[in-house]
């Protein structure tokens, strides 16, 4: 009796597999069929976006270069009157408390990636009880722009990097952008 069983279950089977259904055939992307890629910095609807930034200060995606430290907003930028992170107290940081609606997150984008300071900006940011992601100002900006385009009501106070790595893909990127230039008629 229980190989009749087994007989039929494998007859059953191959006829027709009921772990199959019919969402396998079912494409997970229904579009066109290309892929798409948004990107987000040259949208002006998402807010001001930090584009890139320098030892002198950061490029915002509506044009604007800001020098020296900034505390930037979704749509809105101010200069940030700090020389480094060494000057970043309690005081210096009442302008994100006082905003009205509450800001969900600060973040702080420091010039180097020492701890010591680290420890005392997060220290001062506890004593004005802001909720507070303290970086190294490179993954600053990106954590800044990822949040902001998600409508988080973010703001950032960054300072400017005391160095700036380059990679050979910008070494690359410089030299091509110049040899175009270069190549350039004058009209």
């Amino acid at each position: 009796m229980l190989s009749n069983l087994i007989r039929t279950a494998i007859h059953v089977s191959r006829n027709r597999s009921p772990l199959l259904s019919s969402m396998r055939h079912k494409a997970a992307y229904e579009g066109d069929g290309k892929t798409t890629v948004r990107i987000i910095n040259q949208e002006q609807d998402l807010g001001l976006m930090i584009d890139s930034y320098a030892t002198y200060g950061f490029r915002l995606n509506n044009g604007i270069t800001v020098l020296g430290p900034m505390a930037i907003f979704p749509r809105t930028v101010l200069s940030w009157q700090v020389r480094g992170s060494g000057e970043i107290t309690e005081n210096s940081l009442k302008l994100f408390k006082l905003l009205e609606p509450k800001i969900d997150l600060l973040i702080v984008g420091l010039e180097s990636n020492n701890r010591a300071m680290m420890g005392s900006v997060f220290r001062a940011a506890r004593l004005s009880k802001l909720n507070v992601e303290i970086l190294p100002t490179e993954h600053a900006c990106s954590t800044f722009n990822f949040l902001n385009a998600e409508g988080r009501y973010v703001a950032g106070a960054m300072i400017p990097p005391l160095t700036v790595e380059m990679s050979p893909d910008d070494m690359l990127q410089a030299k091509l952008h110049y040899t175009n230039l270069y190549q350039q008629k004058l009209s």
